[in-house]
């Protein structure tokens, strides 16, 4: 039978209806379990896509990456962290060398600045590799913030063996190391004992000999250091002032109420006298 051109208008209106309501409402086929059935596999083409995104960083994070992330950029810090050099706390004045007079048999004196440059009380300590022929005075001390000290090196020089040029070979170093302490406190080695993780190696210094017949501008800051360390060091044992009143003349008091009292007895037993 022949269908005329409204009722083919109609149907098909109808089917295209119908379609995109069964499209809306189609429920995923159950298999014979009554699990829905599985999605079917990707294109190639597709799958393709993706990893490229991925590779390129245009992919969104997947939620279940996050602590993965997370761990890997912590491990990441901790890596660079042990890497950069630590922070200085303490400027050095010379900054990488320790300068000796050389005068074969006799000890001889360096000197170093040494300056608290942190926001924190510094504790620092010297070591050196030839604790028999050389000494620190102060051996250790603690700054506070901004504080400067000049610490004196004592060393004694041997004679040199077959003609040594000494003044360029020397194999003595000193180290010195600092430490972050809470508050002003007495200095003590223990201190370094006790918190070995928190010690920072601040510089390693070399020893370099110094012509003492010649004129060098290394040998007069030093003359100039060690003049400053012993004004320093005398400044130190002088017993600190009195802020209170002054008792000068309490003895001068005490002196002229004794001679008053002297007169008045004298001028008391002559009266008696007279009186007898």
């Amino acid at each position: 039978m022949a269908i005329s051109g409204e009722e083919r208008h109609a149907s098909a209106g109808a089917d295209s209806g119908g379609g995109k309501l069964w499209n809306l409402c189609r429920m995923p086929f159950r298999q014979a379990g009554g699990a829905p059935a599985a999605a079917p596999p990707q294109s190639s083409s597709s799958s393709g896509i993706h990893h490229s995104a991925g590779r390129y960083g245009h992919e969104a994070p997947v939620a279940g990456d996050g602590g993965a992330q997370g761990a890997s950029a912590g491990s990441i810090s901790s890596v660079a962290k042990s890497l950069l050099p630590a922070r200085r706390r303490l400027r050095l004045d010379p900054a990488n060398k320790l300068y000796f007079p050389y005068e074969p048999g006799k000890q001889v004196k360096s000197a170093i600045r040494i300056k608290n440059t942190s926001k924190s009380h510094v504790a620092f300590k010297f070591q050196t590799t030839a604790p028999k022929s050389c000494f620190m005075r102060p051996p250790g001390a603690v700054l506070a913030p901004g504080e400067t000290i000049i610490a004196t090196v004592f060393k004694f020089v041997e004679h040199p063996e077959n003609n040594e040029n000494i003044l360029q070979k020397c194999k003595v170093k000193f180290k010195i190391l600092s430490l972050k302490v809470k508050g002003p406190m007495e200095y003590a080695p223990e201190l370094f004992d006790e918190q070995k993780d928190q010690a920072v190696v601040e510089k390693i210094l070399k020893v370099v000999f110094l012509d003492v017949n010649g004129q060098s501008p290394q040998l007069e800051k030093l003359n100039n250091q060690l003049a400053e360390a012993e004004a320093a060091l005398e400044a130190r044992k002088k017993p600190p002032e009195e802020n209170g009143p002054k008792i000068v003349g309490e003895g001068l008091v005490i002196d002229e109420w004794k001679e008053r009292r002297e007169r008045y007895l004298a001028q008391q037993q002559v009266e008696v006298v007279d009186s007898v």
